[in-house]
Order: structure tokens, then sequence, then C-alpha cells
């Protein structure tokens, strides 16, 4: 019966041969051609699902397998082996596919899968970044390598809630100067900052909504104030992430020398090993960050939140306490200056707000919604937290001092001796040293945003290994290590860098956002504009103020730094703007026949333009057998397979590679090596187009992939490399 059942379906597989339509035969021949284009990069053989070769298949009628030996399988009716294809498993995904049909070729079994420990072509500094980093990720993992509110409040929230160990000290640091007269004003200017945060976290809950590509602050003065308005906003807040890693280091570091001084000598170096950390971890992926910084957060808001219960519990019940310390004489009298010099000093505890508008993309769907929520919750927990431990602080006389700050007072005073006690100050200090991550994950995501529209250097867009922006990691670590060591690891002398830049982007971003609700009608725009329009208001005085205050210390270098960014931004984009007019090629002419018998030629080409056509050009000069191969990292294989079909013409062949792992040089080599094996004495060229700009500062703001090819075909020492130079006039 088993065996009548499968010569029907044979008869039917035979007569639906027969009367194949037209199409479907054009569409066979298609795929026949793109195979002898591709024939020099045969497929690794079919893995089953188990990664043994796959055995034969199992049959229709099977519900269940019945094994006879390992690897094999019968049909459960008839006990023969089974023939027939219907429910054959299909072996999982390769790495590197082309888009021409597999051919039936028995290749190495080191091509079967990107994390195989079998890699011949992989540098000993390749193999050591995939032992320490882990595996790699392939893009289509993007949308499962983002964050969840509770870790995206590990991720962005730690610089803002490290405030809380920080602000309180800085309003009376100013206040005292008046005297007991100059206290009565803590608690209003702390009512005060925290109804600015308020109106700062509703307006960047609006941005999220409408700009969920991210970009915060750069994209809205962009967009409604202008290109120069947006460029400031970027420059603005790049220092400000800047000197954040700088200043939530050093400021760790010296918690932890108060308790161990003998690590004084050492503390520089300390500060740069601690941004090393920082680097790896961040490097590891946006997820892992966000999960290593997920119980120190959270431990720290708990055990603040239980302390403030505790005061207020015995505020209630046993009133106030003694003072820890006595108000010290009034040195000036109380002026507006002096509130608002207070204001501006506490206000500092908002830096680190703008960071989730920045960063939206890396919220898991809907991003918007999750990162508004996350922002509310920030918000509402900041400003709780700052109330309370200002207000305590107040009730029981804190005066900040370099031995304790205002929040370890107030832990002494309720919770001293206690479990408690020990848990604040263990999680704060944490939470200091740890708040500099919120630049790791918002300065990358700010450069790759300008990247894309082309003020920023375009390896900046490109993906590490584990999904995270690593160029950018590793350019705000390297420049925080820098700083550091040029300051000698003081925290006092970093301060007047710090929060100068942050102000200015709330500023410029709240007068974007009342632009936005002019521009755009929709329900509510009066209110949501008049919101905007005071937070604008009173962020622009506080920056006014922040920079006369702090403008002798070292404010006028930032000053010095934005204009100097702008300038250095819109060069990068006249730069890229020149060299794409002069690359632009909308299609290939195809060059006259000529017999040549130069062996195969490869051409790797990323971009249609000039600089490729000349590469082409060049390499028919060789040979007829002429190959363009393109290793497709975004768009899928068949569309980007029929753009470069069309542009380059019927005088090459075209090859496209899907690269998952956004990586070139590996399976480049790996297709030489295929094609090596199966022609060993057939010449082999490899010629690669090369963009020369006109001067040499301009060279790092193009791909220098081809080094890396040069530097990796060198394992190949049979194959001929030969490089195309197109230069830029300008």
């Amino acid at each position: 019966m088993a065996r009548a059942c499968c010569r029907r379906r044979l008869r039917g597989r035979g007569r639906a041969r027969s009367t194949m339509s037209a199409d479907r035969r054009g569409a066979i021949h298609d795929h026949a051609e793109a195979a002898s284009a591709a024939s020099l990069h045969p497929p690794p053989p079919r893995r089953s699902w188990r990664g043994r070769p796959e055995s034969r298949p199992v049959c229709r009628h099977s519900a269940r397998w019945s094994r006879g030996s390992r690897g094999s399988a019968s049909c459960r009716r008839s006990g023969r082996p089974s023939t027939s294809p219907c429910t054959r498993r299909r072996a999982p995904p390769r790495p590197y596919q082309t888009s021409s049909p597999p051919s039936r070729e028995v290749e190495s079994p080191c091509q079967t899968t990107a994390s195989s420990t079998c890699r011949p072509h992989e540098p000993l500094i390749a193999t050591l970044r995939r032992v320490v980093l882990g595996r790699p990720l392939p893009s289509s993992a993007s949308k499962t390598e983002r964050l969840s509110i509770p870790r995206a409040m590990g991720a962005f929230g730690l610089d803002a809630l490290s405030s809380v160990a920080y602000g309180p000290d800085e309003i009376l640091y100013v206040l005292l100067l008046a005297g007991v007269a100059g206290t009565r004003f803590d608690l209003p200017i702390a009512l005060a900052i925290a109804l600015l945060l308020g109106i700062v976290a509703t307006s960047y809950s609006q941005t999220i909504y409408a700009y969920p590509r991210g970009g915060g602050s750069f994209t809205v003065a962009k967009e409604n104030l202008g290109v120069d308005a947006g460029l400031a906003a970027a420059a603005a807040l790049m220092v400000d992430y800047l000197t954040t890693v700088a200043v939530s280091v050093t400021a760790g570091v010296a918690a932890l020398v108060a308790v161990w001084p003998a690590l004084n000598a050492h503390r520089v170096w300390i500060d740069v090993l601690l941004i090393a950390i920082l680097v790896f971890i961040n490097l590891r992926g946006v997820r892992e960050a966000g999960a290593a910084f997920v119980l120190p957060t959270y431990a720290f808001v708990g055990s603040v939140g239980l302390l403030l219960v505790a005061g207020v519990v015995h505020l209630l019940i046993a009133g106030r306490p003694p003072p820890v310390h006595a108000v010290p004489a009034a040195t000036e009298g109380v002026t507006l200056f002096l509130v608002l010099r207070a204001f501006a000093g506490g206000s500092t505890a908002m830096t680190g707000v703008e960071a989730i508008a920045n960063g939206v993309p890396a919220f898991r769907k809907p991003e918007s919604r999750n990162a508004a929520r996350t922002l509310v919750m920030l918000a509402a927990i900041l400003g709780v937290s700052f109330i309370g431990v200002a207000g305590l602080g107040l009730a029981v006389g804190a005066a900040p001092s370099d031995q304790a700050n205002v929040l370890a007072q107030v832990g002494q005073t309720f919770a001293g001796g206690t479990p408690l006690f020990y848990l604040v100050q263990g999680s704060a200090a944490l939470v200091l040293l740890l708040a500099a991550n919120t630049s790791f994950n918002g300065f990358p995501r700010l450069a790759a945003v300008m990247a894309e529209e082309d003020w920023f250097p375009h390896q900046f867009t490109h993906r590490g290994m584990r999904l995270a922006y690593s160029n950018g990691i590793i350019v705000i670590g390297a420049l925080a290590a820098l700083l550091i060591v040029a300051f000698g690891g003081s925290t006092h002398a970093l301060i007047p860098l710090y929060a100068v830049g942050v102000f200015l982007c709330f500023t410029l971003s709240q007068a974007g956002m009342v632009r936005h609700w002019r521009r755009h009608r929709v329900r509510g725009r009066q209110w949501r504009a008049a919101i905007n329009g005071t937070g604008a208001v009173v962020t622009g005085a506080v920056t006014v103020i922040v920079v006369v205050s702090k403008f002798t210390g070292g404010a006028w270098l930032v000053l010095l730094l934005v204009p100097f960014l702008v300038l250095n931004f819109h060069g990068i984009h006249a730069h890229y703007e020149a060299a794409r007019d002069q690359l632009k090629l909308d299609h290939r002419e195809p060059q006259p026949g000529t017999e040549r018998h130069g062996g195969r030629v490869i051409v790797p080409a990323g971009y249609r333009d000039i600089a490729t056509a000349r590469a082409i050009d060049h390499a028919l000069t060789i040979s007829n057998d002429v190959t363009v191969v393109h290793f497709a990292t975004g768009e899928t294989r068949e569309d980007s397979r029929r753009k470069w079909r069309a542009w380059v013409g019927d005088d090459v062949k075209v090859a496209v590679i899907g690269s998952p792992y956004r990586e070139v040089v590996s399976p480049l080599l790996d297709l030489l090596e295929r094609w090596r094996r199966r022609h060993p004495r057939a010449p082999l060229t490899i010629v690669l187009p090369e963009v020369i700009p006109c001067h040499v500062w301009e060279r790092p703001l193009h791909n220098q992939m081809q080094v890396a090819i040069k530097l990796g075909l060198r394992r190949l020492p049979d194959v001929r490399v030969k490089t195309v130079p197109t230069r830029l006039e300008r």
C-alpha cells in the first residue's frame, strides 16, 4: 500500500513537471544562471538538525519515527526506509548564504556555522574577542537584544539616580553661606527642582512619541530650530556625556579612597581600570549591560526608600533629633543671586534624564511607550528621593562635608549601626561608580544617529559582534580616560565642566518642542506648548547661571568646545556631500567584449559608485571571468542581487553573500578558499576599489575595509591583490 502511494505521488509529480508554466521555467533558468555566477562558492553540505549529515527523510505516513540504527528513519506502516521528501527536516540557516541555489558538492564542515570553532581564516585577535565578548549575534537578533523597563532603568537611569547622593549637598554648599537664614530655602529649592524635573520629563515624553527613532535634543532642535541649533545641542550633549563618565568614575573612586587611603597614590590608574571594565561590559551588548546594572540600581532605590520611610516614621513618633552639625556663621546675606546659584547647583540632579530620549530604539516594542514609561518612573523615583533626602537633611541639621555627604548623615541619624545604613552607603558608592554607564548608552546612539545623517563619521553606525555600537563605546571610554589622566583624577577639577552642556540641551529641546506644537495642530497643543515654554525659560536661566558661576573654574572650556565641534560637524557633512556627488553613478556601462584569459577575478564591492565601476573595468582588462561579490548585511539577498544585476550590466557576474554577522573578511576568505580547493592551479586575482580623499585628515571618514581585506589575504599568498584608487578632487 505504501509502495502504491509513493508511485501515485511520483506520477503526479511527473504530470506537474509536464504542465509547468513558462514563467516557472524562466524562474528555474534564472536560478541556473545565478548558480553559474556563484559557482565559485558552493555552500557547505546539508546538515541535519542534530548537526549530523542528513539521513534519509521521513515518510509522510510516519507520525513517529521507528528507529533502527542511529541517524536512520523508517516508515511506520511499511517498515522500509522512507523515501518521501514531504517531511524532510530542514537544515539550520548557514551564516553566509549566497543568492544562488545550493550546490551538491561536499565541503569542509568548517563552513557550516559562524560560531564554529574550526575557523581557518580567523585571526588570533578575533578568536580572543569571540572568547571574551561571547558568541556573535546575527542582525536578526537586534529585535530580541532590547531592553525591558526594569533593565532600562539600570542601563539609562544610573546617572540621574546617583544625583540623590550629591544633589542635596550642592544646594547646601551655597545656602550655608547665608547661615541659618539660607537653610530655610533648602526644601523650597528641592521642590522647585522636582517641579522642573517633572516639566523636563513631560517634555521628553512628548519627544519620545514625536521622534521614536531617537536622537533626543539633536533631532528636536535640528528639525524645529534649524541645523545649527541641532548641532549645538549634539555637541553640548557629547561634552556632557564625556564629563559624566569622568566625574562619575572619579567620584566613585574618591569614595573608595576615603575608606582605603592607601589607594590614593594609584587613584588615576584605578579610574582607568574602571573605565576599561565599563567598556568591556557594554561591548558585550545592551541587554547584558542592562542586566549587569539592575541589581545595584534597585538595591539603591530600595534602600533609599526604606531610609526615607524610617526617617519619616521617626519624625512622627520621636520628633526632630538633635542637629548633626551646627550651622556656620553667615558670610553673606540672602540674595536672589544666592538662591539662584543654589538652584543651579541642585539642578545637576537632572543630568542623565535626556539619555532615555536618545535611546528609544533600544527598548522592546512598543518602543515609545516603554521608553516613556521608563522616563516617568525614573522622574518619579528621582523626584521623591531628592525631596526626601533634602527634607530629612534639613530636619537633622545636616551639612555637606568631605567625610560624609547629606545622604550619609541622614542614614547615620535614622539607621546608624543597622544593616540598612551599610546597604545605603554601599549601594550609593556602587551607583556613583556605575553612573557613567548612562553615557556609554547615550553617546554611541547619538553618534550613530548623527552618522546616519552624515554629520559624524560613518564608522559609528556599525554594530559590533554583539550588536552594540562598539566604535562609540570605545571612543568615549578612551576620551574619558585621557580626560581623567589630564586632570589628575581630581573630581573637584572636573566639576566645572559638568552639567553646562546638559542644560543647554534642555533649553534647545524645550524650545524646539514649542515650535513643534505650533507647527502640528493636535489636540491640547496649547497646554503642551505652555509646559515646554516654561521649561525652556527655566532651563535657559539655569544655563546662564551655571555658566556665570562656573566660568572661571572651567566652564569657558565647554563654551569653546561646543562651537569647535559644530564647525567639525559641518566639515564632515560637507566632505560626505562632495564625495557622494563625485562618486555617484546611476548605471555602469558594459565594456566591449574582448577575449582575455587571466583566470578568475573577484571584485569585492560595497557601494554602487564610480570607484566600484573603475575596479570592474580594470578587472575586465585582466580576464573576462569577473565576478562582483557583495556582502548583504541589511537588505535581503534577492533585493540586493537584483539591484546589483541591474547596475553592473551583462558583462560581469554577480554573487551576493548574506552576512548576518556583519562580517566581510571572514566570509570572503572562506569563499576564496573553497574556490581554491576546486581550482588549485587556476590563477585568482582580487581587485579592490579604494577611495582616496583629497586631504590626509579626511581618510578616517571613509571605510578602511580594503586594508582589513589586504591583511586577511596575507594568509592566501597565491592570490594576487590589486587596488584601483579613485581620488576625490576636493
